[in-house]
């Protein structure tokens, strides 16, 4: 499935599918379909009198179906979906509680035939554009091979359109309004450079490119928030349609919040990068184009100012030809990262695991809710509803205090899905939550009261056959789908956990975090008892100090040893005393040949969730950080450096004296200037930020009225990323800075915290040496 909408036919409501199949695109319509919601069999006469008093049309249904509190329900089937939407809206805070009343009639239509990502079909009529009518579909296995493109435009400040860069499935092409007899002489093999004369005949050069290409995805950077919705307002400035899906249908932009658009192209699914792999779980320091394309394919734009919009206008007004090279390049870096990342792949495998429409970031809540809601309905329940207060708070994973200091050889034991791997063994489940408390007799208890049916569940076998398909998914190196099926799986707990699901009960949730931190504390008792020290544990890991350890290979063999007899006790400890097959899974993951654990800043109490340790990868060193100021991006390219070569000479038992008062000395005499630049986002329009003022809040409205002042182009009013120096007058921009940087403010503030937190574990203070340094250059 490409896309999938609700279509109005006369008085019907019918789902519209456009699939890509092994002999092209085909637009299936289903029979008119009609959506249900559930009413307490003693709420019932109070609903009715609501439905009444609003004269909608609802049909009242006996079924078998109740509630996970066993509660008998009535179900109600409105005409049709504004009809439902009218009544949600009036019982809105009433005590007439509608269950499933906002599942949208797209979703149940798809979830209730098990049709996820792929399906099969049947039709009884085909009319003259070839959509297939009054189809019946159901779910099943196909892995398609589908056609992408990728989209960037080029404009200004006002949204005038510049250019339209199209890369892949043989349509590589900038389409440019520019006039040929000023246009430099420009030849590229790598895309057709396309002339026209105004945006009404760059958007009718587009269409046709689309239509030309016939791409199954459409992809881009930011493509639906910026791309997509600027060429919807600016065809809305014509009063035309921009007609860029299949059968010449339009492409639809709604804003829902600020900043939040939803982007519809019928037969064209729409994946954004940005969102691909932040649902990937990717991490950068910046999601910025260049900055991503750099660090994945070692590749980035051809304009590197830091002002790219003046640099791209003064492109335009001076060498077009120049613009529309960089415009391509922007479409070619994102297909890059895409063949890198393979992120399509995952977006495909992704919906075909939970029904998810391929387009969608996140939806953690609306995939547990595909997967699992047809089967407790065919069960005889029904879900619950999302709590009005938002739920409670669910206890965190497992965080041990840590032990403080410098060690040699540091094992990490890691549980592997600890999360999943709970919920298969203790039978963690709403149904089997249900039918445990209904029939306590042979309940495996839980947590907070919680009782679970050793037989009647779901999420365990859900989690089995993910399981089963991730093995086989790694045996076969399909990168993509084991990530997709990993990250699925880890969702799970959070999803029972958060207020934002049907199947909300703090008694899920509870009964996995507080699970992992009995296995957790259970297993840190087996090791000390073998006679080594745990010295930090941390949601699914141990990490365990071997004192009197000579080499690595002995470290490695007391590694597969704690591994081995962990999982042992684990299966003899649940069989013995709770008659339960043990899925917990622990591996011998890391040996850290130095491992440093900071102390709270400012205390002697260990810190939680920050660490660095040395280990050898391929016969070379390597150090990994962890929550200290290396991994976050708020800190500057100096201290990330610092930091690294500090702790590599303390790791490595080299002198660090004399380098660290070579940094001070550096920092003071304008050495390392350009390493002091900060990078901080605006997470939201500048004028919103009312209560703090952080530094690079100040730096860009000083900034941004010197611009104002000057005439220029306010640059900072909506989310960017804000490049700053600390000068003795405060925060400044980089290119508004005109006073000399405040030295002191990037030794206080950057090198003493990081100096400060190991410097003491090797018997050194910074003080000592700041004073030293200051004494020699004084």
């Amino acid at each position: 499935m490409l896309t999938r909408r609700l279509i109005r036919q006369g008085n019907n409501e019918c789902i519209e599918l456009w699939l890509a199949t092994k002999d092209g695109p085909r637009c299936v319509v289903s029979e008119p379909q009609t959506n249900v919601c559930f009413v307490r069999q003693e709420q019932l006469n109070a609903a009715q009198t609501a439905i009444n008093s609003q004269s909608l049309s609802f049909s009242i249904e006996n079924t078998h179906l109740k509630t996970l509190e066993q509660q008998p329900v009535t179900l109600l089937r409105p005409k049709n979906e504004h009809q439902l939407y009218q009544l949600r809206r009036y019982l809105n805070g009433s005590e007439v509680t509608l269950y499933e009343a906002d599942i949208k009639l797209v979703d149940r239509f798809l979830m209730e035939r098990f049709a996820y990502g792929a399906i099969s079909y049947s039709a009884r009529e085909q009319d003259e554009q070839g959509v297939l009518r009054h189809a019946k579909v159901k779910g099943a296995t196909f892995r398609p091979q589908l056609s992408s493109l990728s989209v960037d435009i080029e404009c200004d400040e006002n949204e005038t359109l510049f250019s339209i860069g199209i890369a892949g499935n043989s349509c590589n092409r900038v389409i440019l309004i520019a006039n040929a007899m000023s246009l430099p002489e420009a030849h590229s093999n790598h895309y057709q450079l396309q002339l026209v004369r105004d945006e009404q005949a760059l958007l009718d050069a587009f269409e046709q490119a689309i239509r030309e290409a016939d791409p199954d995805v459409i992809t881009g950077w930011n493509v639906k928030q910026f791309d997509m919705a600027v060429l919807a307002r600016c065809a809305g400035k014509y009063n035309r349609q921009l007609k860029i899906g299949r059968h010449e249908q339009a492409l639809s932009v709604r804003e829902w919040e600020p900043g939040q658009v939803i982007v519809e192209v019928p037969g064209r699914s729409i994946i954004d990068g940005i969102e691909a792999l932040k649902t990937m779980t990717y991490q950068f320091d910046s999601f910025a184009l260049d900055n991503v394309a750099q660090t994945l394919t070692g590749r980035g734009k051809l304009i590197e100012s830091e002002n790219k919009l003046e640099a791209i206008k003064s492109l335009y007004r001076d060498n077009p030809a120049q613009l529309a090279a960089y415009n391509f390049q922007d479409c070619e870096l994102v297909n890059d990262i895409a063949t890198k990342t393979a992120f399509l792949d995952f977006m495909i495998l992704r919906s075909t695991l939970t029904g998810l429409d391929m387009s969608r970031a996140g939806g953690s809540v609306a995939a547990f809710i595909n997967v699992y809601l047809p089967k407790l309905h065919r069960a005889g329940f029904i879900c619950g509803v999302r709590p009005s207060h938002g739920g409670l708070t669910s206890p965190g994973g497992y965080v041990m205090s840590s032990r403080p200091g410098l060690y040699e050889n540091v094992l990490v034991l890691d549980f592997k899905s600890l999360y999943p791997s709970i919920i298969r063994t203790f039978k963690v489940d709403p149904l089997g939550l249900a039918e445990g408390l209904a029939n306590p007799a042979d309940a495996i208890a839980g947590f907070n009261g919680a009782l679970f049916s050793r037989d009647k569940h779901f999420l365990p076998d859900i989690i089995a056959n993910l399981w089963s398909q991730r093995d086989e998914a790694k045996r076969n190196k399909d990168a993509p789908r084991s990530q997709a099926i990993k990250i699925l799986m880890n969702s799970f707990y959070g999803v029972l956990g958060s207020g934002g699901c049907p199947f909300y009960d703090p008694r899920l949730a509870s009964s996995i975090t507080l699970r992992g931190h009995e296995i957790m504390q259970t297993t840190a008792g087996w090791i000390n008892a073998k006679g080594y020290e745990v010295i930090y544990g941390d949601t699914d890991s141990l990490f365990v100090h071997l004192p009197h350890v000579r080499h690595a290979q002995e470290a490695a063999d007391i590694g597969k040893n704690l591994e081995k007899m962990i999982n042992q006790s684990w299966r003899a400890n649940l069989k013995d005393n709770s008659s339960l097959d043990c899925f917990l899974e622990i591996e011998f993951e890391t040996h850290f040949h130095q491992f440093f654990m900071p102390t709270i800043r400012g205390a002697e109490t260990g810190s939680k969730k920050r660490y660095a340790g040395m280990t050898m990868k391929n016969g070379n060193a390597q150090l990994l950080f962890k929550g200290l100021e290396n991994v976050r991006s708020d800190w500057t390219p100096l201290a990330k450096q610092f930091q690294e070569a500090l702790y590599t000479r303390i790791f490595t038992k080299q002198p660090v004296e004399h380098y660290v008062q070579d940094v001070l000395e550096q920092i003071r005499s304008g050495q390392k200037d350009k390493q002091l630049i900060y990078a901080r986002r605006l997470r939201k329009p500048l004028s919103h930020y009312t209560k703090t003022m952080p530094p690079h809040v100040r730096a860009a409205r000083a900034a941004d009225e010197h611009n104002r002042q000057a005439g220029n182009v306010l640059k900072y009013q909506n989310k960017t990323t804000v490049f700053y120096v600390v000068t003795t007058h405060g925060p400044q921009t980089v290119e508004q800075q005109n006073q000399p940087l405040d030295y002191e403010h990037y030794i206080e503030k950057q090198i003493r915290p990081i100096a400060e937190s190991i410097l003491p574990s090797i018997g050194l203070s910074f003080d000592d040496l700041f004073n030293q340094q200051m004494g020699l250059f004084g």
